[in-house]
């Protein structure tokens, strides 16, 4: 039987760079990725290994997705009916409530009108042909006595009073005598109390911002004694008549000469830093006078001539990127300012004509759109100071990026910034000190944010033990993706980060509208641009949702128009009637009614309802004393946690500086091993 021997012995094939099929070969002309050549073995197969495990991974990732939107699917979200009507037999443009609850301020296309909340009916009217308000701001004088500060759709602002169930107009702030040369008012708001009024006015070069004082408690005697003269007319032979028998007319107040306001500051932007004289740090501290204001960058050593060859050197290094920044933009509109008014307390002293008010503000914050700084600026100036020249900030809070957003919490303690590229900082105007800044998962600019201030309990009654020298505070973050973030820090201890909503999937499933509800602090109001209005939990899962009727339509779904009742117990949301393409094109008007949904009537809500707990605002503090020992008792608080701080710090500068000795060691080894070996 013939035996065949293999003359050579078996051995295994070199490794070969060109193995592999003929599909991996030709996978250049199907993928333009992979017109590069491709890894040597053994390096493919590993990058074959791995390319299956993420590949896998992905499908488990997928799989556990779909499983947890079947379980979310299965669990149906209660949606709710509403529980009452408000039918509206005029067009209304903006809505306000009155901070006793009692009643609803509305604007319409032609003046203004006030209605009961309790009977749902209208009892006063301001009207003006033309005057279609645009926005509101209402604050309390006192009972039963209201100041309204407006701005209709061409931008004139008015400061009206509401009394004796009579909406009375007090002043017009820009009212023009030319058409061609009036200002525009773009922002007009009151301080809570009504001591003070700031508007924010623009021509076609610039814009600015004028602070007045109100001479209220005048005012209020100006109505008074029109109404007591009113009276004699009515009942000229009636000595018991009281005044309260008689209602104040709108046409019988024409004579009535209110009481002017003062104008208390005018702030304009600051420039834009431009080169100086100035040689020595000696004369720029001279230049700021006493030198508290540090940080605006106006004053600086910096001459025209380096300004301009950094400028020169920037240009050039990014030649490519300016060009075609330079092609998309647009023409320049001035800077808009966007301002609080805060209590006293903290770096800001008070001073002796408003110690002891209470809720009467002391400071204004203020910033520039494109701006980096937050300026704060002193009401009460100090009679030193000449009243024609330009105010200038007495404290200023730089930030990293430019600001987009502002709010401030109920007692003014704490202000948040709302910066570019996903930045939060959280102010603690008390201690002066950035609280937390936090950089949120997605880079969207961040277009919103606002406080959860829980605002019940009696404040003057509540035991000092339940009030917290550091509280807990949350902000609620929205960005211009649809993506919104709770943000929960306190000092000293760490910042906590929870995810409300994903990044939107297309426009019209963009929420539009973030409310947190103090009554129920864990839950959130989520009106999106598709016109769904619900109630969602602080960690992202809705809790239920509101329903309108079949015959009526969210009236502007990208700006609903909606009200948070003071005490935070209903929703009162607008809508209109549906019609069809027919009608619409026949009717100018559109009936539209406020449905209100009641929180009460919804057995979900009651398991958060939190009105139990005593919340207090952080007081603020009204001298220098109180301030340090509230400085001292958060220096206490934080003393762990700045001694483990301070230990984890140290270790790692150990860490770094004997990791930089070995390498220097491994340096200076190889060096001399060099040496020897040329030296051979």
């Amino acid at each position: 039987m013939p035996v065949y021997i293999r003359k050579s012995p078996m051995g295994i094939p070199p490794p070969s760079d060109k193995a592999g099929s003929s599909d991996e070969e030709n996978s250049f002309l199907k993928d333009p990725d992979q017109l590069q050549d491709q890894l040597p073995q053994p390096f493919r197969m590993i990058d074959k290994v791995l390319n299956t495990l993420i590949d896998s991974a992905w499908e488990i990732i997928q799989y556990n997705e779909a499983i947890r939107i079947e379980e979310q699917c299965k669990k149906k979200i209660p949606v709710f009916e509403s529980t009452g009507e408000m039918q509206l037999s005029r067009k209304v443009t903006c809505l306000a409530f009155s901070e006793d609850g009692n009643y609803i301020f509305a604007g319409f296309s032609n003046g203004i009108g006030v209605f009961c909340s309790q009977s749902n009916s209208i009892i006063s009217v301001w009207e003006e042909e033309g005057t279609e308000i645009t926005s509101f701001y209402v604050t309390s004088l006192r009972e039963q006595a209201h100041l309204i500060a407006c701005v209709d759709d061409m931008g004139i602002a008015r400061l009206f009073s509401y009394f004796s169930d009579t909406v009375i107009l007090i002043k017009t702030i820009n009212e023009p005598d030319d058409v061609s040369g009036r200002n525009i008012c773009s922002k007009f708001e009151l301080s809570k109390g009504g001591d003070f009024a700031a508007a924010v006015l623009e021509d076609s070069d610039e814009s600015w911002l004028e602070v007045y004082r109100c001479p209220k408690d005048s005012w209020l005697q100006d109505v008074e004694i029109a109404k007591a003269a009113l009276q004699k007319q009515q009942y000229p032979d009636s000595q018991a008549s009281s005044a309260t028998d008689v209602t104040v007319q709108p046409s019988s107040v024409g004579d009535i000469k209110f009481s002017s306001l003062t104008i208390v500051m005018k702030i304009k932007p600051p420039k834009s830093i431009s080169g100086t004289s100035l040689k020595n740090p000696f004369e720029t501290l001279h230049k700021t006078d006493d030198g508290n204001v540090i940080g605006t960058g106006q004053n600086h050593m910096i001459s025209s001539q380096q300004l301009e060859e950094q400028e020169l050197v920037f240009k050039a290094m990014y030649k490519n990127y300016l060009e075609k920044v330079e092609a998309n933009t647009t023409e320049s509109k001035p800077s808009l300012g966007n301002f609080h008014f805060l209590l006293p307390g903290g770096l800001i002293p008070s001073f002796a004509d408003t110690k002891g008010q209470n809720g009467v503000p002391i400071a204004l914050s203020l910033w520039w759109s494109g701006s980096h700084n937050l300026f704060k600026y002193l009401l009460v100036r100090q009679t030193k100071e000449k009243t024609d020249s330009e105010p200038r900030p007495d404290v200023v809070l730089p930030n990293a990026k430019p600001i987009l957003c502002s709010s401030v919490s109920s007692s003014t303690g704490y202000i948040a910034l709302g910066l570019m590229d996903g930045v939060l900082t959280i102010w603690d105007r008390l201690l002066g000190l950035p609280m937390a800044v936090v950089v949120l998962p997605d880079t969207s600019p961040v277009n919103r944010v606002q406080f959860f201030d829980l605002c019940f309990g009696n404040v003057e009654t509540t035991p000092i033990s339940l009030v917290l020298p550091n509280p807990k505070i949350q902000v609620l973050a929205a960005c211009s993706d649809g993506s919104s973030y709770i943000i929960s820090t306190a000092r000293s201890k760490e910042t906590t980060l929870t995810r409300l909503t994903e990044r939107a999937d297309s426009k019209d499933s963009l929420p539009h509208t973030y409310a947190p509800i103090p009554l129920y602090p864990t839950l959130v109001l989520l009106i999106t641009r598709n016109g769904n209005i619900a109630i969602m939990n602080t960690d992202g899962k809705p809790v239920c949702c509101f329903s309108l009727p079949h015959t009526h339509i969210l009236a502007d779904p990208w700006r609903p128009m909606f009200l948070l009742s003071p005490q935070n117990t209903a929703l009162f949301m607008k809508a209109d009637l549906k019609l069809s393409l027919d009608e619409m094109s026949v009717r100018q008007d559109v009936d539209s009614s406020l449905f209100i949904f009641r929180f009460c009537h919804f057995s979900v809500m009651e398991s958060y309802n939190n009105s139990e707990i005593y919340s207090q605002p952080l007081k603020c503090s009204e001298s220098w004393e109180e301030w340090t020992d509230r400085y001292f008792q958060y220096r206490l608080l934080s003393q762990k946690y700045r001694n483990e701080t301070t230990t984890t710090c140290w270790r790692q500068l150990q860490e770094h500086t004997e990791l930089e000795r070995q390498q220097k060691g491994a340096q200076m080894n190889a060096m001399i091993g060099n040496t020897i070996s040329r030296g051979k």
